[in-house]
């Protein structure tokens, strides 16, 4: 794939990069020349990721904490100078529940990982891309095709996504006087630990469990890599990328 577009030694910040997508999508912005702040809660992960790479900066951080969010791009400022992209993928899912016996302790920690996560690390993104020279960056939500669609018994994950949505409207708005795009990708079974259990059957709508294919990881980092390598004057606002047999549309 060419990505002539992407400036040299481009610098991006990827949240959630201590496994799955995160990881694999970090490793591949890596091998393409870019500079990558890593940002995950346990910092052995995050090592594993960077897996000794020169241009991996390795953050810990809890992104429902501003506070320490504000570190964690301070401190990539100060190592790398500017930031580019921003790919924010951290969050987190519920157990597949009734909805009136989930403990309240579990829809918080949603929101907050999923949502108030990238609201913050989008704050700091907006902060450090309208002072650099040259201003401007882009922006890449990781919204799952819950943020349109929900599966049975999810409904702190597909209200956290949802909500995705239109957080990358409205930034997307916010951002275009100042150079900064922002879009989605929606992502369906990506071969991830998270998707695992879907090789054992998950439940549908109609209450049937169905094996669900996937899809292998590199394609979704493939079009993390296309987003990322436009020109800042053009943007994929929403892009969908998922198991072409898997049940999406109707969720059936």
């Amino acid at each position: 794939m060419n990505h002539d577009n992407t400036p040299p030694q481009a610098v991006a910040m990827v949240t959630g990069a201590g496994s799955g997508i995160g990881r694999a999508v970090a490793r591949g912005l890596l091998s393409d020349g870019w500079r990558v702040g890593l940002i995950g809660r346990r910092e052995q992960p995050l090592r594993d990721t960077a897996d000794g790479h020169n241009d991996a900066l390795v953050l810990p951080c809890d992104v429902g904490d501003p506070n320490a969010v504000s570190v964690a791009f301070d401190t990539l400022s100060e190592r790398f100078g500017r930031l580019d992209l921003l790919f924010n993928n951290a969050g987190t899912g519920t157990p597949q529940v009734a909805l009136e016996t989930l403990d309240p302790s579990v829809w918080l920690n949603c929101v907050n990982a999923n949502l108030n996560g990238a609201f913050f690390c989008t704050q700091n993104a907006f902060r450090l891309m309208k002072a650099q020279s040259p201003k401007g960056g882009r922006i890449i939500n990781n919204g799952s095709i819950s943020a349109t669609t929900p599966r049975p018994n999810n409904a702190p994950y597909t209200a956290t996504k949802h909500a995705i949505t239109g957080l990358t409207k409205a930034c997307a708005l916010d951002g275009r006087a100042h150079d900064i795009a922002v879009g989605q990708i929606d992502i369906g079974n990506a071969d991830t630990e998270m998707a695992r259990p879907m090789a054992n059957g998950i439940i549908q709508p109609n209450g049937a469990i169905l094996v669900e294919p996937r899809i292998p990881v590199e394609h979704v980092v493939d079009a993390v890599r296309y987003m990322a390598g436009l020109p800042l004057g053009s943007n994929v606002l929403f892009l969908t990328v998922m198991a072409t047999q898997q049940p999406f549309v109707g969720r059936g």
